[in-house]
């Protein structure tokens, strides 16, 4: 978790966060824009595909199928990138990533690194640790830059300043760059990100970069991106080093034919990336000259444990389920408190770090469904969202004791676990309902109850409990005598039922 409370130095819940958030009507505006556009460019180019779902599916199975044999495929990974003549680092958690990281930095003598953007970087904090040690990582993905120079974190996977617009960027650019005129024009912007950066890139002796995918049978790496900053990075230092998580290896290179078409259609709404960078080990005299792939855990390997969980590892962080979940497009991914915003990161965060550290996010989703429509490997993210809320709940009820016995939501399953375990209790409990209903139904519908009920009440309406349940009806036919005739037809006497289905039933018989 990135911020927390000042006071008390908790971290902030994602529904803090978010009240602040949907407070900036500007940050809304940004929000809503883009999301709406890269919907659209989504939309179009996936129509083009008859076998969209074909592809999807064969996404899922080749996802499912690495990590039911990750163990062999990280060996296999290990192997090839040796024989290739890189050098491969296995770290348990972010603490070690980081350490292997400077100590490689350091060993160079470098004070600076260029950086190709990268959420797994990002997720165990890497600039900051190497800033421990003297050494300036420099993001050299015009978004990631904008945000460097901003210190701000990222608001969404693929397009991290999506809530900053031009005007705000053109101040930003002229306050920490030193540029006396500069309009808001997006080619002028580019511009001058371009000059800064080139030194960068002709001077660094090291870069950094995440993956996107690594081939087991033959240890090649691959990153896809849109603005050629990673071909410099990956191309002009002396020295790489690329940080991947465990769950990014695939089998073969004929896996790329799927994802290469899951991946740019999902994110940019683009048929192919502009740039996709493979490389294998170290090559005399042709690019960097020491290449060096940290494999990381850091929670993964419990996620794999999770066999609902787990399926949240087949994630290639195309960032679809941003662009169509209503929460993010009303909070921004600030409000989420993690590298990972948005339905996936609701997801991934908690198991990364523990429900106890992110308890809140499996609650940042209406459950709506759209997320799961939308990702081009099929994870279930609401299924995975109502698991993890139910270890939040189990979570309470066992470590805080007697507040978490005394927690409402607690409280309120356990007694409707025994209302449910009594066809009397039930049947009570509706009589009680059916009287305390009386002050908020109107017409049948419940549009408001009084706190705390009125959470579930501010944004859904209520059936009401009817004024005749089923069993009371049923009970009724069979009080007077009709239930040898309802046997025989379905239907019976109509008194207390809708008289026009019953009528409806007589005239089907």
């Amino acid at each position: 978790m990135s911020r927390s409370n000042s006071k008390f130095h908790i971290p902030l819940t994602f529904q803090e966060s978010a009240r602040a958030a949907l407070e900036n009507t500007q940050l809304r505006r940004n929000l809503g824009k883009a999301t709406q556009t890269i919907r659209a460019k989504r939309a179009s180019v996936v129509d083009e595909l008859p076998d969209w779902q074909e592809l999807r599916e064969a996404g899922r199975a080749i996802k499912e199928r690495t990590l039911r044999h990750l163990d062999e495929y990280l060996l296999q990974l290990e192997a090839a990138v040796q024989r290739a003549g890189g050098q491969v680092h296995w770290a348990r958690d972010a603490i070690e990533a980081n350490r292997i990281v400077a100590g490689i930095v350091l060993e160079h003598g470098a004070s600076e690194v260029i950086k190709v953007k990268s959420l797994t970087t990002d997720e165990i904090r890497m600039n900051e640790a190497l800033g421990q040690h003297g050494v300036t990582a420099i993001e050299t993905d015009l978004a990631e830059l904008i945000i460097q120079l901003a210190h701000e974190e990222s608001s969404h996977i693929l397009v991290p300043a999506i809530h900053k617009n031009r005007a705000e960027i053109r101040t930003l650019f002229m306050h920490t760059l030193g540029i006396s005129e500069l309009s808001d024009e997006p080619a002028e912007l580019a511009a001058v990100a371009r000059r800064y950066l080139r030194t960068k890139f002709l001077s660094v002796p090291v870069a950094t970069s995440g993956v996107n995918f690594a081939v087991a049978a033959t240890g090649t790496i691959a990153v896809v991106e849109s603005e050629g900053n990673g071909r410099m990075c990956l191309t002009l230092p002396e020295v790489l080093i690329s940080i991947m998580g465990i769950e990014k290896v695939i089998p073969g290179w004929q896996d790329f034919e799927v994802f290469l078409q899951l991946l740019p259609r999902s994110s940019t709404g683009e048929r192919m990336n502009p740039y996709t960078s493979f490389w294998t080990g170290v090559h005399p005299g042709d690019g960097p000259q020491a290449f060096h792939l940290v494999l990381l855990d850091n929670g993964r390997s419990r996620v794999l444990a999770d066999h609902i969980g787990r399926q949240t590892l087949n994630c290639i962080r195309c960032s679809a389920c941003l662009n169509v979940c209503p929460v993010y497009e009303r909070t921004g991914g600030h409000a989420y408190n993690s590298v990972y915003p948005g339905p996936i990161g609701a997801i991934l965060t908690p198991q990364l770090l523990g429900v106890e550290r992110a308890g809140s996010l499996p609650y940042a989703s209406s459950l709506c469904g759209a997320c799961y429509d939308v990702c081009p490997v099929k994870i279930n993210i609401p299924e995975v969202l109502v698991h993890l809320r139910a270890q939040v709940v189990r979570h309470k009820q066992t470590s805080e004791g007697i507040k978490g016995k005394l927690d409402p939501e607690a409280i309120g399953m356990r007694l409707l676990a025994r209302v449910f375990r009594s066809p009397e209790r039930y049947e009570q409990a509706q009589k009680l309902a059916r009287l305390g209903q009386i002050p908020f139904a109107r017409r049948g519908i419940i549009e408001r109850l009084p706190p705390p009920l009125n959470v579930w009440t501010t944004m859904r309406d209520l059936q009401a409990v009817p004024r005749q349940t089923f069993r009371d009806w049923w009970r009724k036919r069979r009080v007077f005598g009709s239930v040898p005739k309802a046997d025989a037809d379905g239907v019976g006497d109509a008194d207390g039922v809708d008289a026009e289905a019953a009528a409806a039933g007589r005239r089907n018989v």
